[in-house]
């Protein structure tokens, strides 16, 4: 079962864990977010459900709900299960107009793994409507066994004309020269963190450029990182047998400024 903790929210309705039915595994059936909690805050929850809408249209769903009202339920739960940090999951599924909102278990990197950096592979391969963040299991089944296979932290997607897109359940940026760069939004899904660091790089007055980046020109790039829900800033040790530079200066300057900008953002939440 997907879902952990003692309550969860059925269409806005408070219910024991006990009633939960799991999902459809159909594929493009469940429309979905991610939302990580700290300090009891929904972390850029208004971006969250931007994409929601976004996914809803993408899959011709009406959206008919208020921000302010899946906010509403968001903080119930928050507080039912009285979560200080986490994660929280909200499905829609398209067949029956059934909306749950409820927590999950979440797996966050671990203080090495942000001084070191992890390991990646390339997977040829890209996901049917990157846009929309809706669930495929076969595809996430088939990439999650390369990922196993070869002890890897994720896997960096390829598309069929060999450009770098994603990683399989983050997005995937590169430092070349001090210069950061990401892969065109139309060729990926659109992460809530992602979108915050291109803010933020334009802020800081980082050079940014959204760009397509070949998978065998990955000798010129210096430094790679993924962005997530989870992760936050994850920094890359290796692709395949290209070792990267996790000292960067540009990513760790941008990784202290993010870190910057969430305690910004609880603290103004509250």
């Amino acid at each position: 079962m997907d879902a952990i903790l003692e309550y969860y929210l059925e269409d806005g309705h408070i219910e024991k864990i006990s009633n939960y039915t799991t999902d459809s595994k159909e594929k493009g059936r469940i429309i979905y977010e991610v939302i990580k909690v700290i300090d009891g805050v929904p972390l850029f929850y208004e971006d969250h459900i931007k994409r929601f809408e976004s996914s809803f249209n993408l899959t011709n769903k009406v959206f008919s709900y208020k921000y302010d009202k899946i906010k509403e339920y968001i903080d119930r739960l928050i507080e039912a299960n009285k979560i200080n940090c986490g994660n929280i999951k909200i499905t829609f599924d398209i067949k029956t107009d059934t909306m749950k909102i409820f927590s999950i278990k979440h797996s966050y990197p671990s203080k090495e793994m942000y001084e070191k950096g992890v390991k990646t592979i390339f997977y040829h391969g890209e996901r049917t409507n990157p846009n929309a963040k809706v669930v495929d299991n076969d595809f996430r089944a088939k990439v999650t066994e390369e990922i196993n296979k070869n002890n890897a932290y994720e896997a960096i997607l390829v598309n069929k004309a060999g450009y770098i897109t994603e990683g399989s359940k983050s997005n995937i940026f590169m430092i070349e020269k001090d210069k950061l760069y990401t892969s065109p939004l139309e060729d990926v899904l659109p992460g809530v963190t992602r979108g915050r660091i291109i803010a933020l790089s334009k802020k800081i007055g980082l050079d940014f450029e959204e760009k397509s980046i070949k998978f065998d020109k990955i000798e010129n790039i210096d430094a790679m990182f993924i962005s997530g829900t989870s992760p936050n800033i994850l920094p890359i040790s290796s692709v395949d047998n290209k070792v990267l530079d996790v000292d960067n200066k540009v990513l760790r300057y941008l990784m202290k400024k993010f870190d910057e900008e969430i305690k910004k953002y609880i603290e103004n939440y509250r």
